[in-house]
């Protein structure tokens, strides 16, 4: 079952499963926050891809929120490396910026990201319906 609708498909009253990973500690604690106060299981808060990978494999998240710019790493680089290093049930991956999705749209659309929501958007409701609306694909 892939990534995308394993965590489309999670029963309700069952919490997702949400791996940050952003080169930001004020960003992660912010999210963290937010999403837990929403009804997200924040599993992990990964600040470079390498800790993105070592947590992923070790607490298997259903989604994972990656930040375009990770300092000297590309996301889009950790986002394949996600895809890639659990291979038998990598976690659904989603890009989050400040910068618009206008720059980064065929990126995006080339990448094994589910889409794009902007960290000023930043919701449980907003992960939810990314999701679902991938699950009909």
């Amino acid at each position: 079952m892939s990534a995308n609708l394993r965590a489309a498909m999670l029963p309700l009253g069952m919490p997702l499963r949400c791996l940050i990973v952003d080169d930001s500690p004020r960003f992660g604690e912010e999210a963290r926050g937010l999403l837990e106060h929403e009804g997200v299981s924040v599993v992990g808060v990964a600040a470079s891809g390498d800790e993105a990978v070592r947590l992923a494999q070790a607490v298997r998240p259903d989604v994972a929120l990656v930040d375009i710019s990770l300092g000297e790493e590309s996301g889009f680089d950790v986002a394949r490396r996600l895809a890639d290093s659990s291979s038998d049930d990598p976690p659904a991956i989603i890009f989050v910026s400040t910068y618009d999705e206008r720059e980064f749209s065929s990126r995006i659309a080339g990448s094994p990201a589910l889409g794009f929501i902007a960290k000023t958007e930043l919701s449980a409701e907003r992960i939810r319906r990314l999701l679902s609306a991938r699950r009909g694909r």
